[in-house]
């Protein structure tokens, strides 16, 4: 018996394997004494065998093989160059392990295929969240169908998983789906992240809440579209596979690469898991340009003016934004070739002489000059049929001549070497030219057949772009939040989370998103007044600190907004600029709420020393009067201040006024997460936002 194990003070894993086979996770949980015999463990885990079954039970390893008859899907399926299946049966070559006791590769081999699969673990102290990664090689071309990211066990004790589902502006809508005999599949095959299917799970164990109990989370870092198997066997044994999307591998080779799968264990709840992520998004995976620099509050001119660039318009919208606080002025799609609607000029990135006959240059210098920095938005994978680029290279496009458009636009094939080239010369271009600190990366459509080559093609243009540019921040958006994934973070320092800046729909949105991404690096905007993706109106006050809760922004015609509004919306931004060094490295702790109607989540600072809380009111309550919202992770011995930060929201029908709503509590911390706090009655679709210090 061959045994592993990896610690990171958070949590153990111990691999295990017979006969020098591929290992078994033989454990996964709390972190176990150093001197824990593993094989033992592995040996007195071993199942029963039975009536009914094979005289030994097939492994559940890292890679189930069907070559040794695994009665569950394989996690690997792969065809030699004539279309021929093989199942390999590998068997154990080396081990290595890195710099520090945590990282482990494991080397197995399958001599009469001349196949290697190798397993590579590596753990991280800090943010308590393994990274796992799978290589096939061979000896000649292969055809690959389906590599799983080392596989894992999924608990027994869980009785639901929990994935994401969600369709345009309506991303992160949690489906929880009970365990039983049989597979939960699902597998994204639109060529990009997707907001149908985030490559995402949790799995909760019984009786687990977000803040007590264990749970167990997997992200796969990939944005070219996903397999997610979680498989109950007849035997009673679970196991969870993420992989890139089944044959996305169009071409024969001699090695295959998994994306990297994100997992962690927490005993604190669904929290422990998420908080993990967060702080993994934001200390390892995001390289800012200039990390001690504040994140700056976005003005982006989008549902403003569309694609009518004026540019006496756009100066005085501009201005406005500079008023209220914004830092940054970028421009939306519009000011490039002869684009006037979403039908023409993708590829032909060169300024309209008709919107800007001198150029963006007095565009650029007016913004700089009211103190805000210039970013500008391109959609680079993409081309319009009408646009000199496609006439030019028709053999540009990915899929077939005859294929149906989507938003009136084709893609370029991101693998050829010619097409990245031409659209870094072009981007290059602009940004050599003009201060341009940040650029929005949109991608408004699916492929038009998946195929992993673009996502890799994507990667090589960014990173190129990233080493020429390193001060230049990127965003990424996809039609809102359809490209979204660590793998694209490990490339862009923002996320476009959703096209809705309907307060409500955005409220839900990035709370069930903080599951897995920091607030560093969401964008969260104020919307129009009446949203132009639902057709509901908001009031300013909840617009305005739903953005707060993320990295904020503006997105609607400044010219629209009355006194009160201006002093409301500027009142927010202040706040913002005044809390967001801490907020945005705060863990963003979703709170289980007594009342339904209500999302809350809890923003404490890493060192426990403040916090701020906002409750944001979905719907009206079943209760007349709120109910306590109790708080978690505070000292129970420390005593805390709390405040109400917009007490001026308070409406006449709170006709008592609760004591928050007159003045400051200050309360020992088993108070605050047993009793918790009583607010003032609100309407909803409102906002309380408070704020917390240890004293």
């Amino acid at each position: 018996m061959q045994a592993w194990r990896l610690d990171d003070g958070h949590q153990t894993l111990v691999l295990a394997a017979r006969d020098r086979r591929l290992p078994e996770v033989a454990y996964w949980g709390a972190p176990l004494p150093a001197d824990t015999d593993c094989a033992a463990l592995a040996r007195a885990g071993r199942i029963d065998v039975t009536g009914g079954m094979l005289d030994e039970s097939p492994d559940l390893s890292i890679c189930p093989e069907a070559g040794r008859s695994f009665p569950g899907q394989p996690g690997l399926v792969v065809r030699g160059a004539d279309g021929g299946l093989l199942l390999p049966r590998f068997r154990f070559r080396s081990e290595s392990s890195g710099g520090d006791a945590g990282s482990l590769t494991l080397v197995f081999s399958d001599r009469s295929l001349d196949l290697t699969y190798s397993a590579r673990f590596d753990t991280d102290a800090s943010t308590g969240v393994m990274t796992l990664r799978a290589t096939l090689e061979a000896g000649s071309p292969v055809r690959l169908s389906w590599l799983a990211a080392p596989v894992l066990p999924a608990p027994q004790l869980a009785d639901e998983m929990i994935d994401f589902a969600g369709r345009w502006c309506g991303e992160f809508r949690p489906v929880a789906t009970p365990w039983g005999p049989g597979v939960r599949h699902r597998e994204n095959r639109t060529g990009r992240t997707g907001h149908e299917h985030f490559p995402g799970l949790v799995v909760p164990g019984r009786g687990a809440t977000n803040a007590r109990g264990v749970a167990y989370a997997f992200h796969y870092g990939w944005s070219g579209g996903h397999r997610m198997v979680a498989e109950e066997l007849p035997d009673g044994r679970r196991q969870i596979q993420f992989g890139n999307a089944m044959d996305t591998e169009l071409g024969a080779s001699t090695r295959f690469d998994t994306a990297p799968l994100f997992v962690v264990r927490s005993d604190a709840g669904i929290n422990g898991c998420a908080t993990a992520f967060q702080r993994h998004v934001h200390d390892r995976i995001v390289r800012f340009p200039q990390p001690d620099r504040p994140r700056p509050v976005h003005y982006n001119c989008w549902e403003a003016v569309y694609f009518d660039h004026d540019l006496p318009v756009l100066r005085d919208i501009a201005a406005r934004a500079a008023a209220l606080g914004a830092e940054r002025f970028v421009l939306d799609d519009g000011w490039f070739g002869r684009r006037d609607d979403d039908t023409t000029s993708l590829g032909d990135w060169e300024v309209d002489p008709r919107k800007f006959p001198e150029g963006l240059g007095p565009l650029v210098e007016h913004v700089r000059d009211l103190g805000m920095t210039f970013g500008l938005w391109f959609e680079p994978e993409m081309v319009s049929r009408e646009s000199n680029l496609y006439r030019a290279h028709p053999d540009w496009a990915l899929g077939p001549a005859e294929q149906t458009l989507g938003r009136g636009q084709m893609v370029l094939d991101m693998a050829r070497e010619d097409v990245r080239d031409h659209l870094f010369t072009s981007v290059a271009a602009l940004l050599s030219r003009f201060p341009v600190d940040c650029v929005k990366l949109d991608h408004n459509r699916v492929l038009p057949v998946p195929d992993a080559a673009q996502t890799r093609g994507t990667y090589a243009l960014l990173d190129r772009l990233r080493d020429t540019f390193p001060g230049v921040e990127i965003e990424s958006s996809a039609s809102g939040g359809g490209r979204i994934d660590f793998g694209i973070l490990a490339r862009a320092h923002r996320v476009w989370l959703s096209d809705s800046n309907d307060a409500l729909e955005r409220l839900r949105i990035q709370h069930h998103a903080a599951l897995f991404l920091p607030g560093a690096v969401t964008g969260s905007h104020v919307g129009p007044r009446r949203c132009h993706t639902s057709g509901r109106s908001q009031d300013i006050s909840f617009r305005a600190w739903v953005a707060a809760q993320r990295h904020m922004g503006l997105e609607m015609d400044p010219r629209e907004l009355t006194e009160h509004e201006v002093e409301v919306l500027s009142g927010a931004i202040a706040w913002y600029k005044r809390n967001r060094d801490w907020l945005h490295r705060a863990d963003i702790l979703r709170l289980d709420s007594p009342d339904p109607a209500v999302i809350g989540e809890q923003h404490l600072a890493r060192d426990g020393s403040r916090f701020a809380v906002f409750l944001g009111r979905a719907e009206a309550g079943a209760p007349i009067a709120p109910r306590p919202q109790p708080l978690i992770r505070l000292e129970p011995d420390a005593r805390y201040r709390v405040r109400l930060v917009n007490r001026a929201d308070v409406p006449r029908l709170s006709r008592s006024t609760p004591l928050l709503g007159r003045e400051a509590v200050e309360a020992p911390g088993a108070w605050l997460t047993s009793q918790g706090l009583t607010l003032p009655w609100s309407f909803p679709e409102r906002m309380w936002v408070l704020e917390g210090e240890r004293l």
